[in-house]
């Protein structure tokens, strides 16, 4: 059966969208061809701007700006015939690739015969068939890094856990996504949970370890259920537990919840929180790969990590190679939000720039508004400012801008977004979910948010930015964890490229983006005001008086800033002062 995947980008199956759909599926059944083709709705193929977008599988045409007409076309050449459509098709090369999202939005997820039929589980056969020492160098080939955000070579993780002694090893699957506004893991797991499964087995198998265990955060319980319903066929199947293949390798995997911390996505903390105790991160040396759950060589990937090696073994390390740059192969996942126009989830191969992955992929910026930044790396990454977004997205060339790969997050700022306020939420962030164990990161980060509060009230000084860098090093040199070593990093980076917007908090005491409401105040001039009575309409407080004949006017006694009034009004009449 074919199927036919429907975009709908915001998941609300807009009217236009709706209506397709409910055309598309009743011509099918009003022709007897339900059995001939599925109509499936998926949040995203990839095109942008087009109208209704669709997606024909397995021949992977993609037809742009539908219409109800398009519709026995699209039944009667594509889905009975095979044949393209020159008139609908979409020929501009698509900037995505999908290796990790290869299955998401195409196979049912709760079906191990669907994933079958894409090939799943082939390359498990085939590493099996290798043996251990040719699955490690086959993934040396590929030259796979953790996706997770510190980019180690995957292939050295699982040889050094292999070469450590001992009589049970484990290999670990970090789900425990925690920045703001990702979930690229949360889709892969929910999307196609077999790809993870396939992937643990490959390196348990690589490192003589016969335990897996996912550690899922509890937030996901989709996630969680449809893990569990894979590893229950799996067992049924014969791809879990003895003797897998008849290979005699044996391998069994459980699943264990995350409560939420977000310092459980630091892999010592995971570990304690694994084995009952509080997520603390503990000093390293001694790594996890040599001394790690129960004090056992265990080996640590995240989600994306694990969903890439499927496809290594099926069509090769050396084609996996040939993806993206000499120092950062394959591709990578990113949750692309904030002001852009299509948010969601993007995969594209690494080395394409943050430009393209803004403007082609997401289309630009909301209302097309001025782009200011790129915050990269969740809240411990840096904010990148437009001068640098020809840059290509790798491991090192990010680090050199002063920001993370992170796992993934990728967060779109515009003209109107204030680069203080943006520091004080993420360095906020981090200060809640710090564990307290080290004095660095719960004393540092405190102190320096404290101190973006009084530059953000108009009370700091530039004393306060020396005080700022003097803490950010203090703490990226002496914390315990990955959290508290780049909480900084928002901070350093937006002082560095954004040096103007600090001072004019100090010296000018002024926001120049207006979000700081102690350093902003509003009126309106009358010569624009048409009285329409929006602003008074949208005021909080009751800030706003007058009537349409003398127009109105803001008392700054009762005012807040709040900026209800600017945002609302059509006129230009509302100015900040």
């Amino acid at each position: 059966m074919k199927r036919i995947l429907l975009q709908d980008t915001n998941g609300s199956l807009k009217k236009e969208l709706r209506d397709f759909y409910v055309s598309l599926n009743s011509y099918l059944r009003d022709n007897g061809l339900t059995d001939k083709a599925q109509v499936v709705v998926v949040s995203n193929i990839g095109v942008y701007d087009k109208g209704i977008v669709a997606k024909v599988i397995p021949e992977g045409f993609v037809y742009i700006n539908l219409q109800n007409a398009s519709i026995p076309d699209i039944v009667q050449k594509t889905i009975l015939n095979g044949e393209k459509i020159e008139g609908l098709v979409f020929d501009k090369k698509n900037k995505q690739m999908r290796l990790v999202l290869r299955n998401c939005g195409i196979i049912d997820p709760e079906s191990i015969d669907d994933y079958i039929a894409h090939d799943g589980y082939q390359g498990l056969a085939n590493a099996l068939a290798m043996g251990p020492e040719r699955v490690i160098e086959e993934m040396k080939r590929a030259g796979l890094r953790g996706r997770g955000g510190a980019g180690f070579p995957t292939w050295m993780k699982w040889n050094i856990t292999r070469g450590v002694k001992g009589d049970e090893k484990y290999i670990i699957c970090n789900g425990d996504e925690g920045d703001p506004g990702a979930y690229m893991d949360r889709s892969v797991l929910e999307g196609d949970p077999h790809s993870v499964i396939e992937g643990m087995v490959i390196g348990g198998f690589a490192m003589a370890a016969k335990h897996g265990i996912f550690y899922i955060r509890a937030e996901y319980p989709l996630a969680v259920e449809r893990i569990q319903k894979a590893i229950d066929v799996c067992y049924t199947k014969g791809l879990l537990g003895k003797d897998i293949f008849g290979s005699g390798f044996d391998f069994d995997i459980e699943i264990r919840l995350g409560a939420g911390a977000f310092v459980c996505g630091e892999e010592t903390a995971l570990i304690a929180s694994v084995e009952g105790l509080r997520g603390y991160p503990r000093p390293r040396p001694p790594f996890p790969s040599i001394k790690g759950l129960w004090g056992k060589p265990t080996a640590i990937n995240n989600v994306e990590t694990l969903a890439n090696v499927p496809y290594i073994f099926l069509k090769g390390g050396e084609a996996f190679g040939k993806i993206g740059t000499e120092g950062s192969k394959g591709t990578k996942v990113f949750a692309l939000t904030g002001k852009v126009k299509n948010s969601g989830l993007v995969e594209v191969p690494m080395g394409t720039t943050l430009r393209e992955i803004v403007f082609d992929i997401g289309g630009g910026v909301l209302d097309n508004r001025a782009i200011k930044a790129i915050q990269t790396g969740g809240p411990s990454g840096g904010v990148i400012p437009e001068q640098f977004f020809d840059t290509p997205v790798e491991y090192e060339s990010l680090q050199k801008l002063g920001s993370i790969m992170g796992s993934g997050g990728m967060i779109v700022m515009d003209e109107n977004d204030c680069m203080v306020d943006i520091s004080k939420f993420y360095l906020g962030f981090c200060v809640d979910e710090s564990c307290g164990k080290c004095v660095p990161c719960r004393l540092g980060g405190t102190q320096m948010l404290h101190i973006l509060k009084k530059i953000s009230e108009g009370n700091g000084d530039l004393e306060d930015m020396v005080k700022l860098n003097q803490i950010a090093q203090a703490m990226q040199k002496a914390s315990l964890c990955g959290l508290g070593q780049t909480a900084a990093n928002p901070v350093l980076s937006t002082m560095k490229y954004f040096d103007d917007e600090y001072k004019a908090h100090i010296i000018d005491k002024k926001c120049p983006s207006g979000k700081c409401a102690s350093l902003v105040s509003y009126g309106i001039n009358k010569d624009r005001c048409t009285a329409c009575g929006l602003c008074v309409r949208n005021c909080p407080v009751k800030a706003i008086s007058g009537d349409r004949q003398s127009k109105y006017t803001i008392d700054m006694a009762k005012c807040i800033g709040c900026g209800n009034c600017y945002e609302v009004c059509k006129c230009s009449a509302v100015v900040r002062q």
